[in-house]
């Protein structure tokens, strides 16, 4: 499962959960690539649940993409992680510490309220 909000013209909100296969990374990576076009300094609300790692065809394609992905980031300054994995927390904000102008906090699951708040200061 990959879901793409367009919130606000700054703002998306990702739902990740499941198995992600080639296709579906394609798709993904395609979704947030047009949803996030004219972005500047946007925000986004990112909820990992019930996540299985990506096939290698899947992690394949995505970095096919690198160039595009540096793109999309750079359209961002705050991404609000959403997620009951431990492991992930600590990667999303790895993440966040070695991407310039990228802020990056982790929330539990019950914490969606925190992460909003986080997200609109």
């Amino acid at each position: 499962m990959f879901i793409i909000n367009k919130k606000s013209d700054n703002r998306l909100d990702i739902k990740l959960g499941g198995h992600i296969n080639s296709d579906e990374m394609k798709n993904a990576l395609d979704q947030l690539m047009h949803h996030s076009e004219g972005m500047e300094h946007g925000v986004m609300l990112y909820e990992i649940i019930d996540f299985h790692l990506p096939s290698l065809g899947a992690i394949g394609h995505e970095f096919s993409r690198i160039p595009e992905m540096f793109k999309l980031i750079g359209r961002f300054d705050q991404v609000a992680l959403i997620t009951d994995k431990g492991w992930i927390k600590t990667a999303g904000e790895i993440e966040g510490a070695l991407i310039p102008g990228l802020d990056v906090k982790a929330f539990d699951l019950n914490q969606k309220d925190d992460a909003e708040n986080w997200l609109s200061n």
